[in-house]
């Protein structure tokens, strides 16, 4: 199992998360579409070349957004990640893959 932590802004959170349950993560035991989050302010720079949703090159921006967390088998991890890209504003997405302890 892995746990994948997502970060979107705020106006995108229930799609990202409805495509998380759609392609299979979030499922622990009979459960499905299960996640956490908490809110917080992402803070970055596009710099030159970047295509920004939300802010212009070169000037540092602000944004109300959604940590998003969930476990997800290792056998959907790729096709998971690859859906959460498709409906996923930004350019760049940041997300964290970690490896779970089965005990």
């Amino acid at each position: 199992m892995k746990k994948i932590v997502i970060y979107t802004p705020i106006s995108h959170s229930e799609q990202v998360r409805e495509v998380i349950g759609m392609t299979g993560g979030g499922k622990i035991g009979k459960y499905s579409f299960c996640s956490f989050s908490t809110k917080g302010i992402g803070r970055f720079k596009p710099e030159e070349g970047a295509s920004p949703h939300i802010g212009s090159v070169g000037k540092l921006e602000a944004v109300e957004e959604e940590r998003i967390e969930f476990v997800c088998d290792d056998n959907l991890v790729n096709q998971v990640v690859s859906a959460i890209k498709k409906v996923h504003p930004y350019e760049e997405v940041a997300l964290d893959v970690y490896n779970l302890e089965n005990l």
